[in-house]
């Protein structure tokens, strides 16, 4: 079965999503994404994005998915319309690890928007089930809070 690693940093980090979404997939670890920042971007609605920051870091889980799999997270990302897939390097305890991850389409990347509740608690839950700081994410909401101000 051929299979790839990929890192979640939004709302494919909450396990109960990705069982439903992906049963296939097993977290296999922890990781950062340095010199990333977690931003909130959308038309009306905001959703999480990774854009380059120096000297910032986002928190990742691991997953080893199908291919399978992965054409479901195409559909759920919006890929290649709202997502675009880029191969990153995620520091971990063991080392450093390849992985795939979606990023926003550049033409978002100008456009800060609140997150519904409901999508920044799926994404908290996710942060908590995989027993993660939230300071991170609460800081992503603050900032693009200020951005729209």
């Amino acid at each position: 079965m051929e299979t790839k690693i990929y890192a979640a940093y939004g709302s494919n980090l909450n396990l109960k999503q990705m069982k439903k979404r992906c049963p296939k997939a097993k977290v296999i670890g922890k990781g950062e994404l340095f010199d990333y920042k977690l931003t909130f971007r959308g038309k009306q609605t905001g959703v999480a994005n990774v854009e380059r920051s120096a000297g910032c870091t986002v928190p990742v889980v691991l997953w080893i998915i199908t291919k399978d799999c992965e054409q479901e997270l195409n559909r759920y990302e919006g890929y290649p319309r709202l997502y675009g897939k880029e191969i990153v390097t995620i520091t971990t305890p063991a080392g450093e690890q390849e992985a795939m991850l979606y990023v926003m389409a550049k033409q978002y990347e100008t456009m800060p928007a609140i997150p519904s509740e409901y999508y920044f608690h799926v994404i908290r839950q996710g942060y908590q089930d995989n027993g993660i700081d939230t300071a991170q994410l609460n800081e992503a909401l603050t900032n693009t809070k200020a951005e729209l101000s």
